[in-house]
C-alpha cells in the first residue's frame, strides 16, 4: 500500500514525538479544517484521550470572530481544562499542518496561560 503525502508526513511528526517522548509528558494533538479547530491531550501509554476543545461546542460557536480568534479562544479553553488537572507539559504534535497561521496562533495562546512544550 502506498502511503499519500500527508500521512508520511503525519507519521514523520508522530515518530519523532514518541522517540523523545518521557513518562508524565502527554500528547497535544492538533487538528484543522477550513472552518474549525480541534486539540486534544492524549495520553499515549493508555491510549486514551484525557480532554478535548473545540470550535463547535456551543459557547464557541456562537461568537462570530475570524478563525484566529477562534483558535485562541480554543486554546484557553483547553489550558484551562489541564491545568485544573495538573497538566503543563505536553508534547505538542502538530500533526501535517505547518507551524503557521491558526497552529501557530494556538500554540503561543497556550504557552501564555502556561503549558510547556
Amino acid at each position: 500500500m502506498k502511503l499519500t503525502t500527508s500521512i508520511r508526513k503525519k507519521y514523520r511528526v508522530r515518530n519523532k514525538l514518541k522517540r523523545v517522548a518521557k513518562e508524565g509528558r502527554f500528547r497535544l494533538c492538533i487538528s484543522r479544517s477550513s472552518k474549525n479547530i480541534f486539540a486534544q491531550i492524549i495520553d499515549d501509554k493508555n491510549s486514551k484521550t484525557l480532554f478535548s476543545a473545540s470550535s463547535v461546542e456551543k459557547d464557541v460557536k456562537g461568537d462570530k470572530k475570524n478563525k484566529s480568534e477562534v483558535s485562541a479562544i480554543v486554546a484557553e479553553k483547553l489550558a484551562k481544562k489541564a491545568k485544573e488537572n495538573k497538566i503543563t507539559k505536553v508534547f505538542f504534535d502538530r500533526g501535517i499542518y505547518k507551524y503557521h497561521g491558526r497552529i501557530k496562533v494556538f500554540a503561543e495562546t497556550l504557552r501564555k496561560n502556561g503549558m510547556e512544550f
